[in-house]
């Protein structure tokens, strides 16, 4: 029997009371992780420029070298969230387990690549000869920690997609504390400089894995999931996360681009760089609280196979993502002078971040329909696109950014390029939420 359609004020109050349950507790987790790298450049930068700008070079590779892999928690949102629509519990923790699987095998492989490759990517991506040693030194201990970040992904994909938000959050509080604790001692405390913070974020990472395995294996067993590796299953995760991985691998890239032509700029430049690009990174996650939730509620809705309900949360989600960048870019601009102190001394340093950060702080409502958009397509599986859409993005990002050591401008109009690809992004993403191909109801897409 077909229920009759809500009025439009009601549908929005229940949708507003969806987002704020599954995003509210998203923002905090999402918030977490970038104060991972924020925890760390705030206290490395007082070891040193150099020492900053290092940090700077390898967290980007590190950040590069877990994030390619992101789908791991985001197509098992998609899936799982879907199966939760269908009201088949235990085949969403089963194909959950599958990710988590999929995770450590992954992390092993990346760390037998990463460890003896490590000098060779701190020369490809332009560190300075006074930043490289600290570069090698941070990426060499940090990949040890890889295969734990990969597990906490795919776990957080699990509960997320179970409509959980509250325990990832718990998680990453408690590992950023963690964290940074761990950096402040081993870094100052032990007198390890720049390996402290290394090895300080792989203790951490590796507790997050352990608290995260015992919720999930938990929940296996409550449902009567299998907890053993099932080939056929991780083979059908890798070969869903195949467009996300195209589609991340085209965004790191964008990433590593202007990391590599902020290196070029020079060491003040660079840590310049690497201050603004935590504050970035922390605004997208903040923004990405109300995609996680898009992922889990379309998935759930379309599983359904409610998909005026999809459409509807759709609507109200980009509604909410430009209000939050508006106010996100406004208290930006409001409390820059606060934040450069904190990671530098150097004016050069501060000097080159200012104007860039009035950029991004401009771009943040763009910011907002991108990351929205991107996470209802992402909870419909609309990957094939989202790759797709995410390569033309590269293709236009990039000559606009390499083109920057040689038209000048410096720092700042490297971000204007940034700001360029950002629009591209939007422009792409909500071309396809109009078009309504994206939705496709069922347990499976």
């Amino acid at each position: 029997m077909t229920q009759a359609p809500e009025a439009p004020r009601t549908a929005s109050r229940r949708h507003d009371r969806e987002i704020v349950a599954l995003a509210v507790p998203a923002f905090g987790a999402l918030v977490a992780e970038p104060l991972f790298v924020l925890a760390d450049s705030a206290i490395v930068g007082h070891l040193g420029t150099a020492q900053l700008a290092g940090l700077g070079v390898a967290s980007a590779l590190l950040m590069t070298a877990v994030g390619v892999f992101v789908f791991l928690a985001y197509a098992t949102t998609a899936a799982v969230a879907r199966k939760v629509g269908a009201g088949d519990l235990r085949a969403a923790i089963r194909q959950g387990m599958d990710g988590v699987w999929l995770a450590l095998f992954i992390g092993v492989a990346v760390i037998a690549v990463a460890l003896p490759t490590a000098p060779s990517l701190m020369e490809l991506f332009g560190a300075s000869g006074s930043a490289a040693p600290y570069a090698t030194t941070y990426l060499r201990i940090s990949a040890l920690g890889i295969p734990a970040m990969l597990v906490v992904l795919a776990s957080t994909g699990i509960l997320r997609g179970l409509q959980n938000t509250k325990t990832p959050l718990y998680v990453a509080v408690g590992g950023f504390v963690a964290n940074a604790i761990l950096n402040a001692v081993l870094v100052y405390g032990a007198g390890l400089g720049i390996a402290g913070s290394a090895w300080g974020t792989v203790i951490a990472q590796c507790g997050m894995a352990v608290v995260y395995l015992h919720v999930v294996l938990r929940g296996a067993r409550k449902h009567g999931a299998s907890l053993r590796p099932d080939p056929a299953g991780i083979r059908a995760c890798a070969q869903a996360g195949t467009p996300l991985l195209v589609r991340t691998l085209s965004l790191r890239a964008i990433l590593l681009i202007a990391t590599a032509v902020a290196a070029r700029l020079g060491d003040a430049d660079m840590a310049a760089h690497q201050i603004i690009l935590s504050l970035w990174s922390l605004l997208a996650f903040a923004l990405d609280a109300i995609a996680i939730a898009g992922q889990a509620i379309i998935g759930r809705y379309l599983g359904a196979g409610d998909a005026r309900g999809a459409r509807e949360a759709c609507h109200r989600m980009v509604q909410w993502g430009i209000v939050t960048g508006i106010v996100l870019g406004l208290l930006l601009i409001a409390a820059r002078p606060l934040f450069l102190p904190l990671f530098s001394g150097d004016p050069g340093v501060r000097d080159a971040a200012l104007p860039a950060l009035v950029m991004v702080a401009l771009s943040q409502p763009v910011c907002g329909i991108v990351f929205v958009l991107d996470g209802v397509l992402m909870g419909a599986g609309d990957g094939p696109y989202l790759a797709r859409a995410m390569l033309l993005t590269l293709a236009v990002f990039t000559p606009a950014a390499l083109l920057v050591p040689f038209l000048g401008g410096g720092l700042t109009a490297l971000w204007g390029a940034m700001t360029l690809m950002m629009t591209v992004r939007m422009l792409t993403l909500w071309l396809r939420s109009r078009s309504g191909r994206w939705i496709v109801t069922g347990a499976t897409r």
